[in-house]
């Protein structure tokens, strides 16, 4: 069986109601939850959540809430494999045998099903215990600065002052879309971002981050652009 989980607990402090405000006519997490259906990767898409309001939304977009996650599993400071983690035990408890789990971030609405496609032949023809969504950082971060509390600047990596942009070596940062795995790596708790796991590359034009209200307005932005440049396209 292939699972789909959506994590989405309530509470969001940065931007209340996060995972089900609306943004571009539909509530945010049913961006996910449609591309996840759409992409057919999947025997079923669930979101795991403590809200009963998200969980009226997520069946509404056609995912399934078969359990509601414990409030132990719910606070600000739960990371992402322990959720996984209870969704894979639920399903052993069932007695469904899991080959693929891929979790899917409530707030991503750039996701496209040709992406999560991707992903599942990347972890098939790899044979990797993750394969998630990545994308180039705009500038090198080589020559990164910081500010120290008088406001003053130094270099993370001052032996690179001097060094022309396109010598350095390129860099990648998680996209926060999506993370295929194999239940035994979720189960180990092991790291994802290591050498035995594998990326999908974006453009970067399709990754936003969103957990303030500007990177929230951020991503209208873009999606208004995207949209607005496939019309024109057509």
């Amino acid at each position: 069986m292939k699972l789909a989980v959506i994590p989405a607990r309530g509470g969001s402090k940065r931007i209340p109601g996060k995972n089900i405000k609306a943004f571009y006519g539909k509530p945010m997490i049913a961006w996910s939850i449609e591309a996840a259906l759409k992409s057919a990767c999947f025997d079923e898409v669930i979101v795991s959540t403590d809200d009963p309001g998200i969980a009226d939304i997520a069946e509404r977009y056609g995912a399934r809430v078969p359990f509601r996650r414990p409030d132990s599993l719910s606070d600000d400071h739960t990371g992402t494999i322990p959720v996984i983690q209870h969704a894979i035990d639920w399903y052993r408890q069932q007695g469904c045998s899991l080959s693929q789990v891929c979790c899917i971030y409530a707030t991503a609405p750039f996701l496209q099903p040709d992406d999560l496609r991707l992903g599942q032949e990347v972890l098939e023809a790899r044979q990797a215990d993750y394969v998630f969504a990545a994308t180039s950082f705009p500038f090198p971060i080589q020559r990164a600065i910081r500010l120290d509390a008088n406001g003053r600047v130094d270099m993370f990596s001052q032996e690179h002052f001097n060094t022309r942009s396109q010598d350095l070596e390129e860099a990648y940062h998680d996209a926060g879309q999506f993370y295929w795995g194999r239940p035994d790596a979720w189960l180990a708790g092991k790291v994802i971002f290591s050498n035995a796991s594998a990326a999908v590359l974006l453009p970067r034009h399709r990754v936003q981050d969103i957990d303030t209200p500007e990177d929230w307005q951020r991503a209208e932005w873009m999606f208004k652009a995207m949209h607005a440049e496939a019309g024109n396209a057509q």
